[in-house]
């Protein structure tokens, strides 16, 4: 199957945070010059979206987590998430292994897909983030962040599940190369957002100042089309760059009003829960957690770094519910607009061991993915797994 590619360069204008007054839209449209670390065709179309709620409260100030039970056991260093549509299973990626496989929601059956050819894991790099595109139901394709040889890069496989398993990931197609790699700090989540952009959170790779580089790709979230050129409406024109000063992007949700939330490590003291505003300066290296200085964007909330240690996030009726790796628990953060509601609550500390990735599923249910196999974790029988809560 031929990759899809597509003309027109509408742009969706984003309600709520991610308006900005002045945003240029000419950043890496139709015709503009091809940037060193691109591959493929430029141009794509924004998607369309639905309009926003008339008004909104807050979210409750506590909450409730059951857990319904789990779907499969025995994944080994498991990081990204992606539910196929209608139900169809749940594709987890293997941090190490380089592979990709699909979980059978009903009987937790794992089938691998095949292995991502150049991943070459080393600390917390590998294959990591993974998502679908928009266009999967006819195009097939899953996108998938990760570390090469040389650099922190995206790519898109076509899957074809008509092939024999372990067979049906086609050759890694690079659409996006050059993020600064290290043993720590390589990011790695992605996901496509409302507009039909992917949106990629990137690590300073154990290099501080790379954060508040705007030449640099690290310590970034970065916005990109489909094919991998910088989206347009894009605040610094021409470049992927959406927002900077991050030590290390490890969680992307949007809101029911498409606003877009980022969780980070923090370094020795707080961790990071962040609305996300285009052209802001989260801080990092001079600021970690809440700043005094106007010229930095404040987290809506913070934790001590033995807490937390985020990873994943995913928006569910109003709350932002965040996984925990050193702090070994589910946060539930109530949102109010863009601000926290009240303070974050804990669930399942120290249950299920690293936390690493939480995906919405249907209504007020999540897909919880355990990270015990990461190096850092004390692996036990069954890890890793993929559990279905209920989250309110």
């Amino acid at each position: 199957m031929s990759v899809r590619r597509r003309g027109g360069a509408a742009v969706l204008a984003v309600v709520g945070v991610l308006v900005v007054a002045g945003c240029s839209s000419g950043g890496g449209g139709v015709g503009a010059p091809k940037a060193p670390w691109a591959e493929g065709s430029s141009a794509s179309a924004s998607r369309g979206s639905a309009s926003a709620p008339a008004s909104e409260s807050a979210a409750p100030a506590t909450g409730s987590v059951k857990v319904l039970r789990t779907v499969t056991e025995g994944l080994k260093s498991p990081w990204g998430l992606a539910p196929l549509p209608d139900g169809a299973g749940l594709l987890v990626s293997d941090r190490d292994d380089g592979t990709i496989s699909k979980v059978d929601e009903k009987t937790g059956k794992i089938t691998e897909l095949g292995i991502v050819s150049g991943v070459s894991a080393a600390g917390e790099g590998g294959l990591l983030g993974i998502a679908l595109s928009p266009d999967f139901a006819s195009d097939h394709m899953i996108y998938a962040y990760f570390t090469s040889a040389s650099d922190n890069r995206i790519v898109r496989l076509l899957w074809d599940d008509s092939k024999p398993a372990k067979e049906q990931l086609g050759a890694p197609d690079t659409i996006f190369k050059g993020i600064p790699k290290g043993f720590i700090h390589n990011g790695g989540r992605i996901a496509f957002g409302p507009d039909g952009m992917l949106y990629a959170g990137t690590g300073e790779s154990g290099q501080r100042g790379l954060a508040q580089d705007k030449s640099s790709l690290g310590g970034k979230i970065l916005r990109l089309t489909p094919e991998g050129d910088p989206a347009p409406g894009n605040p610094f024109p021409g470049s992927p760059v959406y927002t900077y000063g991050h030590r290390n992007v490890q969680g992307l949700a949007w809101d029911d009003r498409q606003r877009l939330f980022a969780s980070e490590f923090g370094q020795d003291t707080w961790d990071e829960l962040n609305a996300i505003k285009p052209g802001g300066d989260y801080g990092w290296p001079n600021a970690e957690g809440k700043s005094s200085d106007p010229k930095y964007v404040n987290p809506i909330a913070q934790w001590h770094t033995a807490d937390a240690s985020p990873s994943g996030i995913a928006y569910v009726n109003g709350v932002i519910w965040m996984a925990g790796l050193k702090g070994q628990q589910l946060w539930r953060i109530p949102l109010d607009g863009t601000t926290a509601a009240a303070a974050p609550q804990a669930f399942l500390t120290g249950e299920y061991g690293r936390l690493r990735t939480v995906v919405a599923a249907v209504g007020d249910k999540v897909w919880l993915v355990t990270s015990n196999t990461d190096g850092r974790g004390k692996p036990k029988a069954g890890d890793d797994r993929i559990l279905e809560l209920e989250v309110k």
